[in-house]
């Protein structure tokens, strides 16, 4: 087998960036970059990767469109023989992360019994930190080489190397990525990026799988309004818009036919080879059940969280999120409004969704209610069939470190900022790489209680991460 780039550095070299790596996302993670905004916690962010990439000899520039909203980019430099950029793509910005059913302070980053813990420790400040820790170790190797990293090219590198962290995700990324891919595209335009969500291991019996992100469904929010009548609480009437409200949360509930998007199909085909027994005859059944596919089964054979991830990415999916009526106990409500968060399969089209939400109402329902479109953005999808593209050199790399494993194309049933890089032409991969003990719901933690990340996984992914770079600028 070729000789991996990470075999060039020895031990001492490797424990000494994990320890980097992991004070890093310590400190990330103790600067509270919420979203919505607090202070400016997400501009902190970005002036502290600036710092510490400055500290590493690579020049950084902070962006701020809106006051107290960073993101910072930076860039490394190839021989440019090698065809254009790789891009490093993460996110600052976390969600809140109210104390209650927290073990440990959310902001803390506390380390315990091999974990980390704290708000962003697995979406996404670890990548942060592991892409931050990429970039200090090649512009170590530049140094080494008595070579300047603000401007001569890194030993081996024949393409550049990008490396953007951005605000806002967690609202749309309009002050962030969408921003950036605006005004300086310069930041961001590469061959590829490799951005959050993928090669974290998925345990299926005793198999361990790698779903790569490749293709993300797309994300539409509707506001429903809906007409009643109002009246003296006194004496209940139908046309209560609370009640309107009520049955179409029953109604919009249900779940939509499923289908097997190309991707799927490939996830399915990879997992099924690579498994045996129940969870390969689970599996197969799942992908050959056309609009009957239940995932329900596969819970018993591997962690529930897979197989409702699994179930939302076999068909379009709408969740019922925010509803508010009313003024006061004893007034009939006259108007109530209802938001509901819809993922949408590649292929599903954003006007004829809002018909199938109209369907799912009823002519009267619907009659009584009108809809507004809040935010749409499109289904994503990245070439992985490319033989000469980043996906097979991410899945080698994963191959490399886990001889066992089983990297696998997945599409997310989330978005993320690959979006705003869809107008450069930039196809973006999901490769944050950890190694996980089975019973781990790392999906779970996302915007949960206790999130937190392993040291160890860290350990194993820090190389991984670095090998794929490595090959691909190579």
């Amino acid at each position: 087998m070729t000789r991996l780039p990470s075999a060039a550095l020895d031990d001492a070299a490797w424990a000494a960036a994990h320890r980097r790596l992991v004070t890093s996302l310590q400190e990330l993670i103790r600067i509270r970059s919420i979203n919505p905004p607090e202070a400016h916690g997400e501009l902190e962010a970005a002036r502290y990767l600036a710092g510490a990439l400055g500290d590493a000899g690579i020049p950084a520039t902070v962006h701020e469109p809106v006051p107290g909203r960073g993101s910072v980019t930076a860039r490394l430099r190839g021989d440019g023989k090698g065809g254009d950029p790789l891009l490093l793509l993460s996110h600052l910005d976390v969600v809140p992360a109210p104390p209650d059913g927290w073990t440990h302070d959310p902001f803390g980053a506390e380390i315990a019994d091999g974990w980390l813990y704290g708000r962003g420790a697995v979406d996404m400040k670890d990548l942060v930190a592991m892409e931050l820790e990429v970039m200090r170790l090649l512009a170590g190797e530049a140094r080494a080489a008595g070579r300047d990293p603000a401007s001569d090219p890194v030993p081996g590198l024949r393409r550049d190397l990008l490396f953007a962290s951005t605000a806002d995700e967690e609202a749309g990324g309009f002050a962030g990525a969408a921003w950036l891919a605006m005004d300086q595209p310069e930041t961001l335009r590469a061959a590829a990026a490799i951005n959050e969500a993928g090669a974290v291991t998925v345990y299926a019996g005793d198999r361990r799988l790698y779903p790569i992100q490749v293709a993300e469904k797309g994300t539409t929010v509707y506001r429903l309004t809906f007409h009643g009548i109002w009246g003296h609480g006194s004496m209940p009437r139908a046309e209560n818009a609370v009640l309107l409200a009520a049955e179409a949360i029953t109604r919009l509930v249900v779940p939509l036919p499923a289908r097997l998007t190309p991707v799927t199909r490939a996830f399915l085909d990879g997992a099924i080879a690579a498994t045996d027994g129940d969870v390969a005859r689970l599996l197969t059944a799942v992908r050959n059940g056309g609009e009957r596919a239940s995932t329900a089964p596969l819970a018993e054979v591997c962690l529930p969280i897979y197989a409702r991830v699994l179930a939302a990415l076999l068909r379009d999916t709408l969740s019922p999120n925010v509803v508010q009526g009313g003024v006061k106990f004893n007034v009939i409500p006259g108007s109530a409004t209802l938001e509901i968060d819809v993922r949408r399969l590649p292929g599903s089209d954003e006007v004829a969704f809002e018909d199938t939400i109209r369907g799912l109402l009823g002519p009267e329902l619907a009659a009584v209610t009108d809809i507004e479109l809040v935010i749409a953005s499109d289904p994503v999808v990245a070439p992985y069939e490319d033989p000469a593209g980043l996906y097979p050199i991410l899945a080698e790399a994963v191959r490399a470190h886990d001889p066992e494993g089983t990297p696998l194309p997945i599409m997310a049933p989330f978005g993320t900022d690959a979006k705003h890089l869809l107008g450069l032409g930039v196809p973006v991969f999901g490769f944050s790489p950890l190694r996980q003990p089975p019973e781990e719901t790392y999906l779970e933690r996302w915007h949960g209680v206790d999130e937190r990340v392993s040291i160890d996984g860290l350990r194993w992914g820090l190389p991984v991460l670095y090998d794929a770079v490595r090959r691909f600028c190579g």
